[in-house]
Order: C-alpha cells, then structure tokens, then sequence
C-alpha cells in the first residue's frame, strides 16, 4: 500500500518537473524568436554528449515510467518496514518538492539568461542574484535532488536509483565545460563568483 502511495507522489512531482521545464524551454524559445541576439559561444552537444542525454532520459522518465505503469521491473522490488517505509517514502516526498522549487527558481532567477543549449550570448549578463548567490549550477543541485527524490519513493532496485546512475556521467562531462566557458566569457568576474560560492552545494563560511 505505501508503495503505491509514494508511486502516486513520484508521478505528481514528476508531471510538475516537466512542466516546469517545458514552460521554461517554450519561453526562450518564444524570447529568441523576437530578439536578434549574437550567440558569443557556442559548445552545443558533443558526440559523447548526445548518448549521455539519452541515457538521462532514459533513467529519469522512461525506467520510473515503465516501472509505475506495467510489471515488467516488479521483480527487483523490495519492501521496508511500515515505519521505516513512512519515513524514508515522506522524506522522498520532501525532498522533491525542494527540488521542484530550486528548478523553477533557478529558471525565473536566470530570466532571459537561460537557453537549453549550453551558449553564451552577447546580451548575456552573470547572474549571481537569488539561488545563485549561494551556488553556482542549481539546476544541477535541483537535478542530483530529483534522483535523491526518486530513490526514496520508488521502492525498486533499478527504478529507484536509475536517474542517479544516469545523471552522474553528464553531470561530470558537462559542468567542467560549462564553467570553463563562464570563465573564457566573463573572466575574472566569474573567477570571483567561484571563489564565494560552491558548484551544486552553498560554500559554507568562517
């Protein structure tokens, strides 16, 4: 029964995060329609890049999909204490709801700084404003906290921890390529907001 019941909150949180993302991509792509902007650089998808994006897919929408809709991975569940079950299922609930709120602040605190793609574009500014004065990729943050989430209330062997298996190689291929075209793009400015800020967790200070 408590199984079911965090599959139910998993897919609500689930459809949320989508539609977070899907309202953030159609407005910057509504925003570069109206504006004529000069991309500055442009990394784009790399050939390694393009498979580890399918796999994300693959770990965080299809695995958790086809796991609530059909049989087919019921084998590797397994069943926790009903106590142990509430808590560790409610502490799952939790932490996606954070995930879900750094996820939309994270796009409404970039604004028209954001692009799927990974580009800098000549009227791109940094933004060390709101959630980004404290860490530097929370979209990354809010990422790691979804497969955290999803962990916790998918009580299955290989749905659980599909997204942080997943996530984790793209994760590293792509956030040292990002942060050097930061730095190649803004400098020292960046290099400063590096040294007061941690990359997906708040640098703690003296």
């Amino acid at each position: 029964m408590l199984d079911t019941i965090f599959e139910i909150v998993f897919l609500i949180c689930f459809i949320a995060g989508c539609a977070i993302r899907a309202t953030c991509v159609v407005r910057a792509r509504r925003a570069s329609r109206g504006e004529r902007s000069t991309i500055a650089d442009e990394r784009g998808t790399t050939g390694l890049e393009k498979p580890l994006m399918l796999f994300v897919l693959l770990g965080m929408q299809v695995i958790p999909l086809v796991y609530i809709f059909s049989s087919w991975l019921d084998f590797a569940d397994y069943r926790l204490p009903t106590t142990a079950g509430l808590v560790i299922g409610w502490t799952g609930a939790t932490i996606f709801a954070v995930a879900l709120w750094l996820l939309w602040r994270s796009h409404a605190d970039l604004g028209r700084n954001w692009s799927p793609t990974l580009q800098v574009r000549e009227e791109h500014s940094l933004v060390t404003r709101g959630v980004f004065g404290h860490i530097r990729h929370p979209m990354y943050a809010a990422h790691w906290l979804w497969a955290v989430a999803q962990a916790l209330l998918l009580q299955n062997w290989i749905a659980g921890p599909a997204m942080m298996a997943a996530f984790l190689p793209l994760y590293l291929h792509r956030v040292t390529r990002e942060e050097q075209m930061m730095l190649e793009h803004f400098g020292d400015e960046y290099r400063s907001y590096m040294n007061r800020t941690g990359r997906i967790v708040p640098r703690l200070r003296s």
